[in-house]
């Protein structure tokens, strides 16, 4: 469906993106997660065809994004990260608008708005004034702008920030009844849940770098270790801590530690040092690492804009 070749980006004398090479498949809902400034919003604005790379090729479906009225551009969608609305316009207004640009006219397109507004449960609310919506119900409305057209590939550029956990729930819903139906999703975001929850495919992205590709068990092979115990951060465990450095990584916040044993590090060497300290089992949990644990491997720990 899309497919990125060697694909740099730069603005001046900062690389955006760093020679990606990327291909999406038919069909595919792709997660494409990093933190702020990663890369992502320039990648989307590249496969929506809205500036031509600094070097490398962008195809959809075989053929080039770029120019004007692109016919290969009809086939997308674009939900951006900033809200593309008129406020000062009701929602049908808003739609008809995009409606239009999109080509579509008389009962179709009355009939497409109406489909729209109630498929994000909006349709009480046609006839408000958007800026008297709140931020759930303005992203709502925001991603059914871009799909009056029923695309076939759709981008979807962080669409749930600063909503609440309704109109976010109302959002994924939507989006995987999209995506069963057959459109192809690329969804940028740095929220691991999300990522986790929607998509078949993660790309984990840093400085202009795809990382890792792969579906969330696939990532997770990568980490140099296969298991996470937690445990609380307080007096009784802290004789613990001194005995682990030579067997694994040990981390700590918000009052608990973790930590990832080594590779080749039993389980069970870990249970019976505590049950040497006279450790309560209960004090620990064993789990599988988090996608979380891959993120935080590749990209580091250390803030950044």
């Amino acid at each position: 469906m899309l497919s990125l070749q060697s694909v740099t980006q730069r603005f001046g004398a900062i690389a955006a993106l760093n020679d990606v090479s990327l291909e999406i498949a038919a069909g595919e809902f792709f997660g494409l997660l990093g933190p702020n400034g990663a890369g992502k919003s320039t990648l989307m604005s590249l496969a929506a065809g809205l500036r031509a790379p600094t070097a490398g090729t962008v195809l959809l479906q075989g053929r080039p994004l770029t120019g004007p009225a692109n016919a290969a551009r009809r086939a997308l969608g674009l939900v951006p990260q900033n809200l593309a609305l008129y406020p000062e316009l009701t929602a049908e207004e808003n739609l008809r608008i995009f409606g239009e640009l999109q080509g579509l006219r008389g009962a179709e397109l009355r009939a497409r708005i109406d489909e729209s507004l109630t498929s994000v449960q909006l349709a009480d609310r046609r006839r408000s004034i958007v800026k008297t919506f709140s931020g759930g119900m303005q992203r709502r409305l925001n991603l059914v702008a871009g799909l009056l057209h029923r695309p076939t590939f759709l981008l979807c550029d962080e669409p749930t920030v600063g909503v609440d956990p309704q109109s976010r729930n109302a959002i994924f819903d939507y989006l995987q009844s999209l995506n069963r139906a057959g459109v192809t999703i690329i969804y940028s975001t740095h929220y691991m849940e999300e990522a986790e929850r929607l998509c078949s495919r993660i790309g984990i992205i840093d400085q202009g770098r795809i990382l890792a590709l792969g579906s969330v068990d696939e990532l997770i092979t990568q980490l140099p270790f296969e298991d996470e115990i937690t445990f609380p951060q307080n007096a009784t465990t802290a004789p613990l801590l001194p005995r682990l450095g030579d067997h694994g990584e040990v981390s700590s916040s918000n009052g608990t530690h973790r930590f990832r044993p080594r590779a080749g590090y039993p389980l069970s060497a870990f249970f019976a040092l505590t049950e040497s300290l006279g450790l309560p089992p209960r004090l620990f949990v064993s789990q599988r690492p988090t996608l979380e644990a891959v993120f935080l491997h590749l990209t580091g720990r250390r803030l950044r804009e």
